[in-house]
């Protein structure tokens, strides 16, 4: 199971912190939801999900003021004493004194953030389901090609680099060569990057290594990317029969999630990078309502019956 360092999050959150004393070296993060603790401050502590990062608001700091200090104590040592990750308090609120004893106690830091709970809750939760997500590296480029994320797959030698390096030269943007890093961030979302060691690099057989960043400008790269589609070049077989009207869509599964998937076989005299950039048109015509194919096809049928 993935985890994350909490140390990460205080430094991605610029999160203050009350308890300086209290050591947080060896606290992950493992699930990306969070919980307001608003039942287990009136007592209710069945199904509590101690695992997460404890989020107080406006809403329970109110709450807990209305306690009187006995009931507070009670409630906040119970919570404390299920050693939760970490306490937050939003809106730049100060921590009751009871909570600073229970915090030393139970070794449970206590951070504060200044925005509202709301604001920093979605951002937390953005943030954390992009690093706890499952990942898998694949063999593959991954360009951005007028907004949609494609990655070309194939074997080794096939000329995946160079239909990259024409795509830059035409205006797109790469985003991994040779590694591709692939996290799914939702059911229906995969978001791909690069290994920082190889960042912008792209290898060319026969002439070697080239700096895409240094040598197009920063415009021709980018950090991350959805994948929208899958391109895999193969070598032409004669003896193959291949898709020639896409009447139906092919879909490779990466983590779980289907991805439309093209298979494009190669011979001297194809250009990689128009079909790459075709593809990647006529795959944001069908997100947006229109399917070139059955355009076609009811002309015909139409046409048939006049």
């Amino acid at each position: 199971m993935a985890t994350v360092a909490l140390e990460q999050l205080k430094e991605e959150f610029n999160l203050k912190e009350w308890t300086p004393n209290i050591d947080i070296s060896g606290i992950s993060l493992s699930h990306p939801e969070i919980n307001r603790p608003a039942l287990q401050l009136s007592g209710f502590f069945d199904y509590f999900d101690s695992d997460r990062i404890q989020i107080i608001g406006l809403v329970e700091y109110a709450y807990l003021e209305k306690l009187d200090l006995a009931q507070r104590q009670e409630r906040l040592k119970k919570i404390f004493e299920y050693k939760i990750p970490c306490l937050v308090i939003c809106r730049d609120m100060e921590p009751f004194p009871e909570m600073l004893v229970y915090a030393e106690i139970y070794q449970v830091p206590i951070f504060g953030n200044t925005t509202s709970t709301t604001e920093f809750m979605g951002e937390v939760i953005k943030w954390l389901k992009v690093k706890l997500a499952p990942q898998v590296t694949l063999h593959g480029v991954l360009v951005d090609i007028y907004g949609e994320g494609v990655l070309i797959m194939g074997e080794s030698g096939i000329g995946k680099s160079e239909a990259a390096l024409e795509l830059i030269k035409r205006g797109h943007r790469l985003v991994a060569d040779d590694a591709v890093e692939v996290k799914k961030v939702s059911a229906q979302t995969l978001i791909g990057t690069c290994p920082e060691v190889i960042r912008y690099f792209i290898e060319l057989r026969g002439i070697g290594i080239i700096d895409v960043r240094q040598m197009f400008g920063v415009e021709s790269v980018k950090s991350t990317q959805n994948i929208d589609l899958v391109i895999k070049l193969e070598v032409w077989d004669d003896k193959k029969e291949y898709d020639r009207l896409g009447l139906s869509e092919e879909y490779i599964e990466i983590l779980g999630n289907r991805v439309v998937c093209h298979a494009i076989p190669i011979r001297p005299g194809r250009n990689l990078a128009i079909i790459c950039e075709s593809a990647a048109v006529n795959h944001r015509q069908k997100k947006m309502g229109y399917n070139a194919v059955q355009v076609l096809n009811q002309r015909i049928m139409d046409n048939m019956s006049n």
